[in-house]
């Protein structure tokens, strides 16, 4: 008898162990006092680094969001691949890299209010044969890995891509843009802003006039945990009707 008093003992104490184990899951970041945001600091001017300290658009929204939240902003900063498995494992509360809602992460992750517009740009050498993205066809394209310029770039070419064997994913941006310079890649498909930041800091590039592709950032969140995406999206949104986002927005990206 009694050995099978233990073994339901054990039983029970699993079991309060592992609802236990979910609860402090949940509740992680108010007991904790902090919102963790996963980004990728290679993005300028979303985010990136000023000495040791990741800043830009989303850095600092997300700044503000935590405080209306009454929780401490921590940033970490991972590749990019790696913000959605984190997010949704529950390493990091929320993941806000200029990233793009499409069909494919929406099956993994939850979405906020789009927050900024998004537009692929195509960079080039200023002596580069391709002068529109109708002569992207049958070049060796560089991307930012796991990104959307990357998924809309080595699709299929029945599915308006380019075939995977003719593109390269590299682990930033800046390491794409290299490759391009020094020839192992004819051209670098990324966001807009970062895009005008390269070129400005690299002396022959250009950007296309035309644009690959046009997308809405949001931030995600892991599916169950939409407490967290429900709270966070109502401080966007004010953050949008009060006129803050814009101020931040136009601080880093100016009009032309």
């Amino acid at each position: 008898m009694k050995k099978y008093v233990k073994i339901l003992s054990l039983i029970s104490a699993l079991l309060i162990a592992v609802l236990c184990s979910g609860c402090g899951k949940k509740s992680m970041t108010a007991e904790e006092g902090k919102l963790i945001m996963a980004t990728n600091a290679e993005f300028p001017p979303y985010e990136y680094y000023e000495g040791d300290k990741v800043v830009g658009i989303d850095a600092e929204v997300a700044a503000l969001i935590a405080e209306k939240l009454g929780l401490e902003l921590e940033i970490a900063d991972v590749a990019f691949d790696s913000i959605i498995p984190g997010v949704q494992s529950g390493k990091y509360d929320m993941g806000m890299a200029g990233m793009t809602v499409n069909d494919e992460r929406l099956e993994k992750v939850n979405f906020s209010t789009s927050y900024a517009k998004g537009i692929q740009a195509v960079i080039v050498k200023e002596d580069s044969d391709i002068k529109s993205i109708d002569d992207l066809e049958g070049k060796k394209i560089g991307t930012q890995q796991g990104t959307t310029g990357y998924i809309y770039a080595s699709a299929a070419p029945e599915d308006g891509g380019y075939g995977e064997e003719n593109v390269v994913g590299y682990e930033n941006g800046a390491v794409a843009v290299q490759s391009l310079l020094k020839d192992k890649v004819d051209c670098v498909i990324i966001d807009n802003e970062p895009a005008k930041a390269y070129v400005a800091a690299n002396e022959g590039l250009k950007i296309l006039d035309a644009e690959f592709a046009n997308e809405d950032y949001a931030i995600c969140f892991a599916k169950d945990n939409t407490e967290l995406q429900k709270k966070v999206d109502e401080a966007l949104k004010e953050l949008i009707a009060d006129g803050s986002l814009q101020e931040i927005v136009d601080k880093y990206i100016k009009a032309d």
